[in-house]
Formats: C-alpha cells, structure tokens, sequence
C-alpha cells in the first residue's frame, strides 16, 4: 500500500482497531440473518509527508451513492453553517454577485442559509437519496463526485467559484489530488477556498479514536494538509481552529498567483506548534494504539460495571463514531439494549456489526433507563438539553469520550 498523496510506501501502523463494518451501513431487519461484510480499520502514518491514512476496502460510489447521514437533524450543525455563512459574508463580502459552490453539501443544511439572503449556490452532493433532498428544497445540486473532471466541466459552464467550501469532505477522499486540483480548476482567479476537518492533533492528545472509520480514508496535521494544497498551486493563508468533532481546523486558501491575501499569524503560529510537538516526525504517531486500549478498557469497566448492578443502559444517537467505538469494544444489546436517534431514516433499522436496534427518541421515555450513552458526543451539550426529562426518574447521561464521565 502506496501514500495517496505522495506515494510513499506505507509501513507505519498509526493504531489498529481490528474488523469493523462500514460505519454507515445501517442493516434492516431481514438483513439481519444474512453476512455482514467486515473490513481491517487500520491506520498508517506516511514516513515521508505523515498523511494518516487507510486503506481503501470500499469504493466510494459503494459508501457514498445511498448515505444515511442528514446535517439537518442536528440543531447543533445547523447553527454551525448559520454562523459561517454570515461570517462569510461580513469578512469576504459574499453578496448576490458571488457565486457559491460547495462540496458534499448534503441536504443543503449550509447553503441555504446563503440562499436566503439572495446568493446564488451551487451544491455537489454525490449521494442521491440525500442530494434529491436538497433539490426539493430548491438548492441547486450536482449529483456528483467532485474532482477535475467535474471541475471542469463547471469552470467550462460559467460556474467557477468565489467561494468553495467544504465541510467533512476532505477526509473521506481516497483519490486526494484529483479531488485539491479540481479545487484548483474551479476556484476563480480571486476566490477563496475553506475546508473543516477534523485536526489530527486534537485526535492523539484526547485519543479520540472512534472519529476514524473506513468512510474516512485520511486525517491531517496542519503541516501535512499544507503540503498537499502547496503541491497543487494553493496556499493556506489562515487557519481557524473550531470546536466541531471534538476538535477540528477552517483553512482558507488562495491561488498561489493572488497576491492580494497575506498569510495571517494564526498560520505561522500552528505551524509552530505542530512543528514543536514532532508532527513531522514520527515520535507523537507511536504510543498511540496503547492508549486506545487503555480507553477502551475504561468504557468496558463502565458497562460491566453497569451491568452488575443491575442498571439499564440505552444509547443516543447512530452516528458513524459510535459505530467505531461499539465495535472496537464489543459491545452488543447485551450492555446498550437499544439506541435512539431523530433521523426517521435511521429509526427501526440496526447499528451495523453490533446489532443495536435504533429507535425514535421518544422510546426513552417509556422504557426509563439508569443511564443514556451519548454516541455522538461532541454534541453532548444539544443532546442532554433534549434528553433532559431523565432527571426525572434519576437518569444519567454518560460521555465516553474524550474522557468518560458520568453526569
């Protein structure tokens, strides 16, 4: 197995989390006697540009053409979008002459935001169950992968961009730069580029290791994603670091000919800092399997725990990282009976590898659990407040990462 960026050969295992199904591959009742297909989830770190990566099992078209993830269910997301359309549009003057392309727009959660104040959108969403959803809500969507043949085809029909964004796309690119030189075609001479993905950084110092999953084919530092953007002739000209995923970078990058855009001290002092902590070499990349296990350790002690006493434990949520952790943990119905979630998409079907049925949010109420296991926790905040007539009966919410608590 070769870099997907540079071509490296890949020797340098990252973290080992043993057999997984596809994260997103949510299992109806009658496929429940059949096989599920499982796949090795190991991480490779690049001895020569440190891209963390996996290995492709699953082509794209087969993960992403029918996808079970809508943005819209979370209020959380929702306010995330809101709050980076009007940033963009005070800090870059995005106004009804721009034009506005992004990619993996989902059900359109972000670009109609920009839609209701008169800015016209593009939307590149390849999944077709999910893409249909946006056009119904009158956004304009390409039901597409991205890359440079897309690319050019858009910049040949008048639709290059001002702005190009992306949020959570970047990482699950296996073909990363056919996917950054068509960022490249479609960007225009004085347009500007922002990506949101998870920070590698933020992943080892709180071992946050169920954010890795086969949909995500790689995870980067600051120095590495510069790198790959620099070798395609674009230049990150600052950097943001957000909350989302439990720790995540916006970058914003130019053609490396605009020369009307300086690089911003939020760029040099990441650098500096990655830099300092070895993350162009391989020192902050070794201990890290170690410290998994011991994590995992910690959650079994819970549940067991749990269990022996004789209290009932229920999940919230069916996202792609609580798919990660259930399986790396072995945990089946026997520890969560059942999980719920507020996608009817998702509701009556199944976790894939672990058999957890999902359910609609209001089975909570009646069944009346000791505890509620927050799977997506890095929305824990908007998770409790919907979930907070547990404190009725005496229910707890639990936050297995990044550190267990109980609360």
């Amino acid at each position: 197995m070769n870099c997907r960026f540079c071509n490296a050969k890949l020797n340098k295992v990252f973290v080992s989390l043993g057999l997984s199904p596809l994260s997103n591959s949510y299992l109806t009742k009658q496929q429940l006697n059949k096989r599920e297909p499982f796949y090795q989830l190991d991480l490779y770190v690049c001895e020569s540009c440190f891209l963390v990566q996996l290995e492709e099992f699953e082509s794209p078209e087969h993960i992403f053409s029918d996808y079970a993830y809508f943005s819209s269910y979370s209020d959380t997301w929702l306010k995330h979008a809101q709050e980076y359309v009007d940033k963009m549009i005070e800090f870059f003057g995005i106004n009804r002459s721009s034009y506005v392309v992004e990619i993996a727009s989902n059900d359109g959660y972000l670009l109609q935001y920009f839609q209701q104040k008169g800015v016209p959108v593009l939307g590149v969403e390849p999944a077709r169950n999910v893409a249909q959803v946006a056009q119904k809500k009158g956004i304009p969507t390409e039901t597409s992968f991205f890359g440079v043949m897309l690319a050019n085809r858009l910049a040949s029909e008048g639709k290059s961009a001002d702005l190009l964004l992306g949020n959570n796309v970047l990482a699950h690119v296996p073909d990363l730069n056919d996917f950054v030189q068509g960022l490249k075609i479609l960007l225009k001479p004085g347009g500007i580029i922002t990506m949101e993905f998870p920070h590698l950084m933020k992943l080892i110092e709180d071992i946050l290791f169920d954010t890795i999953y086969h949909e995500h084919f790689s995870y980067f530092s600051f120095l590495t994603v510069e790198q790959v953007f620099a070798f395609h002739g674009l230049v990150i000209f600052d950097v943001e670091r957000i909350a989302t995923h439990g720790g995540s970078l916006r970058i914003y990058a130019k053609h490396k000919e605009d020369l009307s855009k300086q690089i911003s001290k939020n760029v040099l002092e990441l650098r500096a800092q990655e830099k300092a902590g070895g993350y162009n070499t391989l020192k902050p990349y070794m201990n890290f399997n170690e410290r998994v296990v011991e994590k995992k350790m910690e959650i079994l002690d819970f549940l067991i725990d749990a269990k022996k006493t004789r209290r009932t434990v229920v999940g919230y949520g069916a996202p792609a990282k609580g798919n990660t952790l259930l399986n790396y943990c072995g945990i089946k119905p026997d520890f969560i009976s059942y999980t719920v979630d507020r996608s009817p998409y998702k509701q009556g079907k199944y976790l894939p590898g672990s058999r957890i049925p999902i359910e609609a949010p209001e089975k909570i109420r009646i069944t009346k659990p000791d505890f509620v296991f927050i799977l997506p926790w890095n929305i824990k905040d908007e998770v409790m407040e919907q979930m907070s007539f547990i404190r009725e009966w005496g229910g707890k919410f639990v936050i297995p990462i990044p550190k267990l608590e109980v609360v």
